[in-house]
């Protein structure tokens, strides 16, 4: 671009030579022009120049020191006083004053880069604008005192007034590529880097934080050490310190946010009154700005509920009457049933004995069941336009068996039946009846060993019996073999 510019310059002069016979001539002449396209106007402007060409100097030793620097332009008294380099514009008093080796800067402004020493590709335009830079580049800041302190660092944007006042103020040239849009944004910035600000004051008190976001009026006004925050909108996360990686997005959303981390709050309000709680995920107005602490809590259109950690709250049942979720119904899964309590609660009834008291037998309560009065039926049309055939009970009825056995809804209504406490009782009953035929079965089984006693008793008994049954006919044919043989006697 340097070598450019004189060619661009004779160029323009040619056509300018070529229109003079046409143009009309000023009265008084101006004065000041001298050779190799220089304007010096001024006490001692442009006093040391020698081979430099296309300098304009207008004040009071304004370009004084430029010798063969070319292509600067200096308005104003002292301005660019020192310079050497080339490229330079500084227009207003002590502009680039203390310029030495810097060159392609622009300040436009009172004092605007006045220590400005060896700084590059700067662009400082309102009063004190990069007032202490010196050697920091890439720099650029738009309103009054913007930049004002930086000294080193670079690739800094400011504008608006105030804006980045401070940033590099140690001098240590840490504090680069931030970027603050907005009266009083990142004012105090010292060393924290690679920082957009974008809204009056915001990260206003930001010191030593890098990488955060603020888009809205006082935005994260209060962080210091916090890093890796976004805040968009008005106040939101405006207490923050030290906390980081925090997002915000909302008017006031995690605006009393202390040193909490990792927290998320997407809508106006949202977790607006935590101060130190941590993993916090807050979607919808006023989500989740009950809570003061407490840390890994998700609320979704929910106020939450303050102190309570590791808690998930959606929807809020003053206003939300009907649920739908996609992706469960037909899905198949094993596992453990889930219950709803009547505040809303999701979980699984425990069975530990670590989560009950006052345990006992159930004995005979279970016998209420007899009294109950099984019925089929069907949901009327809104809640089943199918009219699928149903079988159970009516919490009714149940109600006036055993009122243990009813759920209520938040009216004190009677809702539904417990049906899990119901199958808990039939089993009572079954084992009741299991022990009954057990017990009978033992009598039995004892019966029969007593007739199979007996039975063996009567066995030996015939066997004896027939035993001596059996002797007698021995002894009766032996008696009828020893008997004599009968006489005939004859009888004339």
């Amino acid at each position: 671009m340097k070598r450019n510019i004189p060619l661009l310059l004779i160029t323009f002069s040619i056509v300018c030579f070529g229109l003079l016979q046409k143009a009309r001539a000023v009265v008084p002449p101006p004065d000041g022009g001298y050779p190799n396209f220089t304007t010096a106007e001024g006490t001692k402007a442009l006093q040391s120049l020698t081979t430099g060409s296309a300098n304009t100097a207008v004040g009071w030793y304004s370009l004084f020191s430029t010798g063969a620097a070319s292509n600067n332009t200096g308005v104003g008294a002292g301005a660019l006083a020192l310079n050497t380099a080339d490229n330079n514009t500084a227009v207003g008093l002590a502009a680039m004053f203390l310029n030495a080796s810097g060159h392609d800067n622009v300040a436009n402004g009172t004092a605007a880069l006045v220590y400005n020493g060896s700084g590059n590709y700067n662009d400082a335009v309102g009063a004190f604008a990069l007032f202490k830079n010196v050697t920091g580049s890439g720099n650029n800041a738009f309103g009054n005192s913007a930049l004002a302190l930086n000294i080193n660092a670079h690739d800094n944007t400011a504008i608006g007034d105030s804006a980045l006042e401070s940033n590099d103020m140690t001098g240590n040239g840490t504090a680069n590529y931030n970027t603050a849009v907005g009266a009083g944004a990142l004012l105090l910035n010292t060393d924290g880097g690679s920082n957009t600000a974008v809204g009056d004051t915001a990260l206003f008190s930001n010191d030593t934080g890098d990488v955060n976001t603020a888009v809205g009026t006082e935005t994260l006004y209060s962080n210091t050490d916090g890093f890796g925050n976004t805040a968009v909108g008005h106040d939101a996360l405006f207490a923050n310190d030290i906390g980081f990686e925090n997002t915000a997005v909302g008017r006031v959303a995690l605006a009393s946010n202390l040193s909490g981390h990792l927290n998320t709050a997407v809508g106006n309000e949202a977790l607006s009154s935590l101060t130190t709680g941590n993993s916090n995920i807050a979607l919808g107005d006023a989500a989740g700005s009950n809570h003061t602490t407490g840390s890994s809590n998700i609320d979704i259109g929910n106020l939450g509920v303050d102190l309570e950690s590791n808690t998930i709250r959606i929807g809020d049942s003053a206003t939300h009457t009907d649920t739908y979720i996609a992706g469960i119904s037909g899905a198949t899964v094993t596992g453990t049933a889930v219950v709803v309590d009547g505040s809303g609660k999701l979980g699984v009834a425990p069975s530990s004995a670590r989560f009950k008291e006052a345990i006992k037998s159930m004995d005979n309560a279970s016998e209420a069941l007899f009294s109950l009065k099984p019925v089929t039926f069907r949901y009327k049309k809104e809640i089943d336009p199918k009219s699928t055939a149903q079988f159970g009970l009516v919490a009714e009825d149940v109600e006036k068996v055993n009122a243990d056995l009813v759920v209520r809804d938040a009216e004190g209504k009677v809702y539904s039946v417990r049906y899990d406490a119901v199958n808990a009782m039939l089993l009572n009953e079954f084992l009741k009846e299991h022990r009954t035929v057990q017990e009978l079965r033992t009598t039995v089984a004892k019966q029969e060993a007593t007739i199979a006693q007996q039975q063996r008793g009567m066995d030996a008994v015939t066997a004896r019996l027939d035993e001596q049954a059996a002797q007698i006919q021995k002894v009766s044919a032996q008696l009828e073999a020893s008997e004599p043989a009968p006489h005939v006697v004859n009888n004339p």
